[in-house]
C-alpha cells in the first residue's frame, strides 16, 4: 500500500449475511467488471463470486489507508475480474 498499511483479509464467514451481500453486490456492480459473452442477472453474479470465496479461489480484503473493500481472485491463473465468477 502507498501508506505502508498491507490489507487485511476480512474472513467471508465473519461478516453477517447483509454485509456480505453488500460486499458482493458493490463488487459485482463496479464498471468494468467483464463476464464473458453471455449476460448474468446480478443474482448470478453474487452466487459466482460467494462460491468462489467458499472454493478458497477469492478472498475479502480491506485497505485500511484508503479505507475500502476489495475481492481478489488466490487462485494461480485466473485474471481478476475477467473470468466467469
Amino acid at each position: 500500500m502507498a501508506d505502508g498499511t498491507d490489507p487485511i483479509e476480512v474472513p467471508y464467514r465473519e461478516l453477517s449475511a447483509d454485509a456480505l451481500r453488500g460486499v458482493l453486490e458493490a463488487f459485482v456492480l463496479r464498471e468494468g467488471t467483464e463476464y464473458g459473452r453471455r449476460d448474468y442477472s446480478l443474482q448470478e453474479k453474487v452466487a459466482h463470486v460467494l462460491r468462489q470465496l467458499e472454493r478458497g479461489e477469492a478472498r475479502i480484503v480491506f485497505d485500511p489507508g484508503a479505507e475500502t473493500i476489495d475481492i481478489v481472485v488466490t487462485a494461480p491463473g485466473r485474471a481478476a475480474r475477467s473470468a466467469p465468477r
